[in-house]
C-alpha cells in the first residue's frame, strides 16, 4: 500500500465514524485495505503522538523496571501502531511477548503481520481469553480507546489496569476525553500507581477542583518536519480536510515503581498565549491549576522562549504571586542538532549536551 493506490471512499467512511459521537455497532474494520489505509495514513498520525510521549520519556530517562523480559499488551490495537511504537521504544531484546487484542479479529490479524515484519525477537500473538483474564501483563499499551467504550469494555479495562505492572496510555487531544483520561489518573492512584508523566506533582489532578471544569489537560506533537516537503502527505491533509501541524493529544503514563517526582516542578498545559509585552500560560503543578502571567520585561530571555516553545514545557519557577518572574527549565528539548542527555550532572546546554538532573539517564538524537 502507498499513497497514489489509497482508497478514499474507505478513508473518508474512517474518518466519519472516528468523528462521530455515536459508539459504532461492531468492528469498523471491514476489509484489509481499510487497515492498510489507515496504517498509512491516520494511524501514522497517531504514531506521531506516540513519538511525542516516547520521547518525552527517554528525556526522563523512564522506562518500566523488571528483571525479566516484558509482556506487552496492546489492548484495542487497530493496525498495531501503538504497540509496534512502544516495542520500538523499550527495545525489541526487552520484550518476551507482544499481544495484541481488538474486537476486530481482521485486525488483530493486521497487527500481528506487521508486528512480525518489523521484529525478530519477541513473540508476536492475539490474546487469548485467558490471558485477557489473568496473564501477566508488565506494560499495557492502551491508544484512543477511551471514546469507544461501553460499560463491559470499561469494567474489562479498569481490571486489565489493576493487574498491570506499567501504563502507556494516549488519547486525543480534547475535553471530553482529556478529563476522562484524569478520572482514570485518580483511580489509579487509589490502587497504587503513580503518574510518570505528565503529571508534574504526585497530588490529586488540580483539574478536578471546582471552577476548573472548563479546563483540560493536553499537549502538542510536532509532525516529522519532512513531511511538509513530501507531496503525498501534502495532498492527503487537503484531501481529508486536515491540518497537518495541529496534533493534540493527552497522555497518561502510570508505574507502580516509579519514585516521586522532585518538588517544586510545574507544567504548563495546552500552549503558552503570547500578547503583547506578556505571555499567560496554564500552570499546573502541586498546588492545583492556574493561569499565570509573564511580563516581557521581567525575563525577556524566557518570553522569547515561549513564543517557540516546544514540549515538554516543564519548569520551576521563580514566582510573585500568579506573575512570573523567573525560570529553570527542567524538561525540554536540546538545541539543534545537540544530544540530548539527561543525568547527574545538573541542566546545562554547555558543549551541545543538556543535562537534566531530576529525570535519570537517557540518550537519543533530535
Amino acid at each position: 500500500m502507498d499513497f497514489d493506490s489509497l482508497d478514499w471512499e474507505v478513508l473518508d467512511r474512517l474518518r466519519a465514524t472516528f468523528l462521530s459521537d455515536a459508539r459504532t455497532e461492531g468492528p469498523y474494520w471491514h476489509t484489509l485495505t481499510d487497515l492498510e489505509c489507515y496504517d498509512l495514513t491516520y494511524g501514522e498520525r497517531i504514531g506521531w503522538k506516540w513519538d511525542a510521549v516516547l520521547a518525552e520519556l527517554r528525556a526522563r530517562g523512564w522506562s518500566p523496571e523488571s528483571p525479566q523480559p516484558l509482556t506487552v499488551l496492546d489492548w484495542g490495537c487497530g493496525s498495531g501502531v501503538a504497540g509496534r511504537r512502544v516495542v520500538d521504544f523499550l527495545g525489541a531484546a526487552r520484550v518476551a511477548r507482544l499481544v495484541v487484542h481488538d474486537h476486530s479479529a481482521l485486525a488483530m490479524d493486521f497487527a500481528v503481520h506487521r508486528a512480525q515484519q518489523r521484529f525478530a525477537g519477541p513473540a508476536v500473538e492475539r490474546a487469548e481469553v485467558r490471558f485477557l483474564r489473568e496473564g501477566g501483563i508488565d506494560v499495557l499499551v492502551l491508544s484512543h480507546v477511551l471514546n469507544e467504550l461501553d460499560d463491559i469494555a470499561r469494567a474489562e479495562l479498569g481490571e486489565l489496569i489493576a493487574r498491570a505492572g506499567t501504563v502507556l496510555w494516549v488519547e486525543p487531544g480534547t475535553h471530553e476525553v482529556s478529563r476522562a483520561l484524569v478520572a482514570w489518573r485518580e483511580r489509579a492512584r487509589a490502587q497504587g500507581f503513580r503518574a510518570a508523566a505528565p503529571c508534574p506533582h504526585d497530588a490529586p489532578c488540580g483539574l478536578l477542583a471546582a471552577g476548573n471544569e472548563r479546563h483540560w489537560c493536553h499537549f502538542f506533537a510536532a509532525p516529522p518536519p519532512e513531511i511538509f516537503a513530501m507531496s503525498n502527505w501534502v495532498k492527503f491533509g487537503q484531501r481529508a480536510g486536515i491540518d497537518l501541524r495541529s496534533l493534540p493529544y493527552s497522555f497518561l503514563v502510570l508505574d507502580r515503581r516509579t519514585a516521586p517526582p522532585p518538588a517544586g516542578l510545574s507544567r504548563i498545559l495546552g500552549e503558552p498565549r503570547l500578547y503583547k509585552g506578556y505571555a499567560k500560560v496554564f500552570n499546573c503543578d502541586a498546588d492545583g491549576v492556574a493561569e499565570l502571567m509573564l511580563q516581557q520585561r521581567a525575563d525577556k530571555a524566557l518570553f522569547k522562549s515561549l513564543k517557540r516553545a516546544t514540549g515538554p514545557l516543564v519548569y520551576r519557577w521563580t514566582r510573585e504571586g500568579d506573575r512570573i518572574v523567573g525560570a529553570e527549565r527542567v524538561l525540554g528539548p536540546a538545541p539543534d542538532g545537540c544530544r540530548l542527555v539527561a543525568g547527574p550532572e545538573g541542566l546545562d546546554a554547555r558543549n551541545g549536551v543538556l543535562n537534566g538532573p531530576d529525570f535519570g539517564t537517557a540518550e537519543f538524537r533530535f
